[in-house]
């Protein structure tokens, strides 16, 4: 019974809603939350998509966005580092950017942000 015991005066020590409780249903039944849904794709994006699931006209047994991998491929194949990049950004992720900041003589640097104002200043500790 312990576990009834309110903390803000709709959940419980161990966060769950006690019964009866009207802060868990703030929707009638049948009314969605989001009733606006997902975000509608612009219409850029809907044609890009409509066209890349098209047949190839030069090789019907593929879509035209599987040629477009299959040309990605063979430029990186042949050594494109751009295409060699995309490969693999788009099959293993994007590699975590990494940033070593320090100053000539390998100390890390202080660095300020002045949020109530615009102005952002860089200061080493020997400044």
């Amino acid at each position: 019974m312990s576990d009834l015991i309110k903390t803000d005066g709709k959940q419980t020590v161990k966060g769950k809603f006690p019964p009866g409780n009207k802060v868990g249903k703030q929707f009638p039944k049948g009314q969605s939350g989001n009733p606006q849904g997902r975000p509608k794709l612009t219409k850029l994006t809907e044609a890009l998509r409509e066209q890349l699931a098209e047949i190839n006209p030069d090789a019907p047994e593929e879509t035209i966005a599987e040629q477009i991998a299959r040309a990605l491929i063979s430029e990186a194949k042949l050594g494109n580092i751009a295409a060699i990049r995309e490969v693999f950004d788009r099959s293993e992720g994007k590699a975590p950017l990494t940033l070593d900041v320090g100053n000539k003589d390998g100390e890390p640097l202080l660095i300020t942000f002045n949020f109530n104002n615009s102005n952002t200043r860089l200061i080493s500790d020997g400044e």
